[in-house]
């Protein structure tokens, strides 16, 4: 695979390739990016989604390669607490609906600007952080709205790939996607 070659999209603007480089810090919203945005609800009235094993790895990757990851999510229930404990995130803020002001606490912790922030999200809630982010991506199936903000957007849905598709885009701009996938333990 070529070195230009991000295996999910066609190669973005170079703006966009630019934004993506200085990115120390990737946020996502979970339910719509992470998640398809159905929430199924179990016998006992617990709260069941489902993750794609794909975004997965895409965040096992970012943090391989040094770079921060972190969640934002207006309501957190315990699928998705042991999701990020599985993936190793550890930076998580939970029934956070004023997600720019999450994004600016989350990057004042780590000692970033929130222009070294990428964040996706897909409804309107997610609008305040991705204007702050140095680099705003809309998922594919986000709201119009968001994706008329959004400096960047996916060609894969929430919960379908999304994750992975800004995850390689961030490893592309940063050099380590191409040994990443030509090597044995991706």
């Amino acid at each position: 695979m070529s070195d230009s070659a991000i295996p999910y999209c066609s190669l973005p603007e170079p703006d966009i390739l630019a934004r993506a480089a200085a990115i120390r810090l990737v946020l996502f919203d979970v339910d719509g990016v992470l998640t398809d945005g159905t929430v199924y609800t179990g016998g006992s009235g617990e709260p069941l989604q489902a993750f794609h094993i794909h975004d997965g790895k895409g965040l096992r990757m970012l943090r391989e390669a040094g770079i921060e990851v972190g969640w934002i999510t207006a309501r957190g229930s315990h699928a998705v607490m042991r999701r990020a404990e599985e993936l190793g995130v550890e930076h998580i803020l939970r029934g956070r609906s004023q997600k720019g002001q999450a994004l600016c606490e989350i990057a004042e912790r780590l000692g970033l600007s929130p222009q070294a922030c990428a964040y996706t999200g897909d409804d309107l809630v997610d609008l305040p952080a991705i204007r702050q982010a140095g680099l705003g991506i809309a998922v594919a199936d986000a709201h119009p709205h968001v994706h008329a903000c959004a400096n960047w957007a996916t060609q894969h849905p929430g919960g379908r790939g999304a994750a992975r598709e800004v995850s390689e885009l961030i490893l592309h701009t940063h050099g380590e996607l191409a040994a990443m996938l030509t090597s044995t333990s991706a």
